[in-house]
């Protein structure tokens, strides 16, 4: 796929903190949040590999349609490719916050910090209770 680790990385923290089982109302699914409509029929969009494939393959598409900018990727993961050549001013408010997040968890996961204080943002503005069922997950699948 071409990708920075700490993209995926990024990704990954935002849409599940790691959680694979985890699923919101509108239907996305899995580790990387799919939706339903990047699978194929008859796909397990909870299994972590076949997740991760139709993750990864729609990021390095944004990535690919936002000339290689990590952020305008970001944004289209989350909005929709189209958000791209939109312009933050047209960005809904959830895909703004989405890039807020993402950049600042990605530039610190690049530069190489132990701690991210955008990180620590996030989960003070409600990530940490995903970040716990995530955990609890683990520990029930690690107890199994």
């Amino acid at each position: 796929y071409n990708l920075d680790p700490n993209l995926i990385a990024t990704v990954i923290q935002i849409e599940s903190c790691g959680d694979p089982t985890v699923g919101s109302s509108a239907g996305a699914q899995g580790l990387f949040h799919v939706m339903p409509f990047h699978f194929a029929v008859g796909e397990n969009m909870t299994d972590v590999q076949t997740n991760a494939m139709r993750g990864l393959t729609y990021l390095a598409q944004g990535l690919q349609k936002a000339d290689g900018n990590a952020g305008l990727a970001l944004a289209g993961y989350n909005g929709g490719h189209g958000v791209i050549s939109w312009g933050w001013a047209r960005w809904p408010d959830e895909t703004r916050r989405y890039f807020y997040w993402g950049m600042g968890i990605y530039e610190d996961a690049t530069n190489g910090k132990i701690t991210s204080a955008r990180l620590q943002e996030w989960l003070q503005a409600g990530g940490s209770s995903l970040c716990q069922r995530a955990s609890a997950t683990q520990r029930t699948l690690h107890a199994s």
